[in-house]
């Protein structure tokens, strides 16, 4: 071969390999941020999730189901928390607030979490969609029910206005149906975030340790600094009715009537467990049997609210066929159950009609074309997911729902094809001279 034409071919592949680097860095250059914006999106979507959880798990008791707060503890849906600086939101959670019922939550302060979940948990305050994160809390069975607030019997309140200083008791007996319930329960008789203000040992009390307990509150429990929200008088009528709760006619502040929260995945959950647990003696859709009555009618239903539900499953109905469930099952699945059974009052009829016993499903356990799939089968198109109604929270829902080509990195495929046209025409050139003699 000439050794002109070898050296030809020489610098043909040379500017070939040259130009295939250039276009290769060049396409590597341009796509990187969006490669960089993916793979942090990626990232902050695990984060999200776990936030979630951890959320559930440790801080829907004192600021609800979506993040908006119970009492006086703030909420953390707020468009300020949101805009906060990281590191401050960070030592919050990591630290608590000294004078508040927020502990630290950071192991080196005697906490539960390492610094990654407190950064998750920063990142669910500033990124997070709030009504997944209630959808996560209630799909663990982890809801808050404790009501906020509740209404004072009138018959009883009036009762109380014939007591000595009864104005002012009454008064106080709305105070803390309005502020104080939500944590000390009905009839200040306690719940398991608070302890009982209707009690001996809190009666006991001087007046100076109570003010200043609802004054300034109590560090190292969820009892929180009332001061900002109420006034000196207010907070002395609380006293007086804390010292002389032996004196008011329990039911005066009853316990109100408080839907137990439910997603689609947990309605989905109590219609399995009541497929295997409650329908061959209630009967398949609720409607009795000779062995138990029905649940799927408008008197039951009307009648009977959630918590008087969810205590009858758990403890069962002594002297009848009726079991206790609470050392079978988790609170959860009986919530779940309950949110099933309460599905059903919409179309519950006014006269129940019971079946024979044993056998029969739910409904939708005999006919999939329209109900939600059986556990471990596909749904059918257009049908809602166990986890609602669009699968997921938003993060999840916009990867599901993109199809496949426009995942495509068109910008780098047009540049590679680009950058073959070249090497391949000039390597046709190449050979066409190569071929001249």
């Amino acid at each position: 071969m000439n050794p002109s034409r070898a050296r030809l071919i020489e610098i043909l592949v040379g500017l070939l390999a040259t130009q295939l680097i250039v276009f290769g860095l060049a396409f590597y250059i341009l796509n990187e941020p969006q490669r960089i914006a993916s793979a942090q999106t990626e990232i902050l979507n695990v984060q999200l999730d776990e936030a979630m959880t951890l959320y559930a798990e440790n801080c829907a008791v004192c600021h609800g189901l979506n993040g908006e707060g119970i009492g006086p503890t703030p909420p953390l849906n707020h468009p300020a928390l949101a805009s906060m600086p990281y590191d401050e939101l960070f030592k919050t959670i990591a630290r608590g607030r000294y004078g508040t019922s927020m502990p630290a939550w950071s192991k080196d302060d005697g906490g539960p979490l390492s610094d990654y979940q407190i950064s998750e948990l920063v990142s669910l305050v500033q990124s997070g969609d709030w009504q997944s994160t209630g959808d996560r809390v209630v799909n663990l069975g982890l809801a808050p029910l404790i009501p906020f607030t509740t209404r004072p019997d009138p018959a009883l309140l009036e009762a109380v206005a014939a007591l000595p200083d009864g104005e002012t008791l009454k008064s106080a007996i709305t105070l803390y149906a309005n502020s104080c319930v939500a944590c000390h329960g009905a009839d200040g008789l306690g719940t398991a975030l608070a302890p009982a203000l209707n009690d001996p040992a809190a009666r006991a009390k001087s007046v100076e340790e109570l003010t200043r307990t609802i004054t300034f509150g109590s560090p190292g429990t969820r009892m929180s600094a009332w001061s900002e929200q109420l006034t000196p008088e207010e907070i002395a009528r609380m006293v007086m009715l804390i010292q002389r709760w032996d004196e008011i006619p329990l039911g005066t502040i009853p316990a109100p009537d408080v839907p137990i929260p439910t997603t689609a995945e947990s309605i989905a959950r109590g219609g399995e467990l009541y497929a295997a647990n409650c329908a061959r003696c209630h009967g398949p859709e609720g409607q009795g049997t000779p062995r138990a009555p029905a649940l799927n009618v408008q008197a039951f239903l009307t009648q009977t609210n959630d918590q008087a539900m969810q205590f009858i499953i758990s403890g069962g109905v002594p002297g009848t066929a009726m079991p206790a469930w609470g050392d079978r099952m988790t609170e959860a699945d009986i919530q779940a159950i309950v949110g099933f059974i309460r599905q059903w009052e919409p179309t519950a009829p006014e006269v129940a009609n019971p079946t024979r016993p044993g056998g029969g499903g739910p409904p939708w356990l005999r006919n999939n074309s329209t109900n939600p799939a059986q556990p471990g089968q596909p749904a059918q198109p257009g049908q809602q997911t166990p986890s609602g109604g669009a699968g997921g929270p938003p993060w999840e829902q916009s990867q599901t729902q993109t199809a496949w080509w426009q995942t495509l990195n068109w910008p780098l495929l047009l540049g590679i094809t680009a950058a073959l046209s070249v090497i391949f025409s000039l390597i046709a050139a190449g050979l066409s001279g190569l071929k001249k003699p």
